[in-house]
């Protein structure tokens, strides 16, 4: 159930109920790919930053260490001591970027594991069915994602065999979530968006799997090469079309005044690898900008990464030290990074949801993109 507390012209400020419990959005989905956030993050440190969301990757895991060997040991929450919601994504996207050589047929994608070579085949039943075993709290359906640019006829004919692809997702999904065995019977199901920058195409399309009464809507294939405006202009046109009793997600998105843009324009669910990628490159995000810690300028300084930031990195290190660990390839400089940016992304989502609770949203936009851009 999806529920809107408070509005501020298109921005939405909800709360999400799931059988793993309460989502309260905007939010922003820690990134653990394969059940983990890269650079040493445990469960524990992601309840202590605030983390609400965790996500994994349908593809990833599927390959290794098996989706059956997941479900074995009891799902993903059991499997990686995570005990709120989890969002897997449907592998779509990483069959088109890593698979290289890949063949796309109505029944699904052929195509060959990056990790040993070996043939796989994913469409829209596979993918539910690895997603139902690793028992996710929401599953992604399975999509193309289609190149950017692409033509208009080659983005019509792949939007039209996203929707059929849809169709046979919530098909197979209710299907498992009926089955004795089946670990989460609430799986919930969030269709995709699609259609690059052609906004009748886009349009179109979301009406279409508007109608099919999903749990949630994603809007999938943006930040793939478009400028920041072009993405914008897609949200603007797009997002009114998609049901605003249900939740809106923009996958893989972004920076923080990505985040702020697209809140405004009625977005409530973001995932990125942005801050822990760059993390473990010692670049830290900062309300006066980032910062890049292997800077000679940080090598006396006493101060944290940002005075009176609550992360772990800030409440007991100074840029000094972390600078060392970063200099020295010494793995806890990047874990102490990668804290402090995670921190920061679900600290901001928390100042979103109360400036838009308190009517100020505008206001706290306009002021935390002044900030950002400066940098000290």
């Amino acid at each position: 159930m999806y529920r809107i507390i408070a509005t501020e012209g298109r921005a939405k400020r909800a709360e999400f109920h799931t059988v793993h419990g309460v989502i309260q959005t905007p939010v922003f989905m820690n990134v653990g790919t394969i059940a983990a956030i890269k650079g040493a993050v445990s469960t524990e440190d992601l309840q202590q930053i605030g983390t609400q969301v965790e996500l994994s990757n349908t593809y990833h895991l599927h390959v290794r260490p098996g989706d059956q060997i997941v479900k074995q040991l009891g799902g993903l929450h059991k499997f990686m001591v995570w005990d709120k919601p989890i969002l897997t994504d449907s592998g779509g996207f990483q069959v088109f970027s890593l698979a290289g050589l890949r063949k796309i047929k109505e029944e699904g994608v052929y195509f060959n594991s990056h990790i040993d070579g070996r043939k796989i085949f994913m469409g829209p039943e596979q993918s539910m069915q690895i997603q139902s075993n690793l028992a996710s709290t929401i599953a992604m359906a399975f999509d193309e994602c289609p190149p950017h640019p692409a033509t208009r006829e080659y983005m019509k004919n792949s939007v039209d065999r996203t929707t059929r692809w849809l169709a046979r997702c919530k098909t197979e999904m209710a299907r498992l979530n009926s089955l004795e065995d089946t670990i989460n019977k609430n799986q919930l199901l969030f269709g995709i968006n699609q259609g690059g920058t052609f906004e009748d195409i886009r349009i179109a399309h979301a009406k279409t799997i508007s109608e099919m009464d999903l749990d949630g809507y994603a809007l999938g294939g943006l930040a793939v090469g478009e400028s920041h405006e072009e993405m914008y202009r897609i949200l603007e046109e797009t997002v009114p079309h998609l049901p605003q009793n249900k939740p809106t997600y923009l996958m893989g998105v972004g920076t923080p005044a990505n985040i702020l843009e697209a809140v405004e324009r009625g977005v409530d669910f973001f995932d990125c690898v942005y801050p822990s990628r760059n993390g473990r490159h010692g670049h830290v995000y900062t309300n006066f900008g980032k910062l890049n810690l292997f800077n000679k300028q940080y090598e006396l300084d006493e101060r944290p990464i940002e005075e009176g930031c609550g992360c772990p990195a800030c409440r007991t290190y100074s840029r000094a030290y972390i600078r060392h660990l970063l200099k020295a390839g010494e793995m806890l400089g990047m874990r102490l990074c990668v804290l402090h940016n995670l921190y920061f992304y679900n600290h901001m989502m928390e100042e979103i949801r109360e400036a838009i609770e308190q009517g100020r949203f505008a206001v706290y936009k306009k002021e935390k993109l002044a900030s950002m851009s400066g940098g000290k």
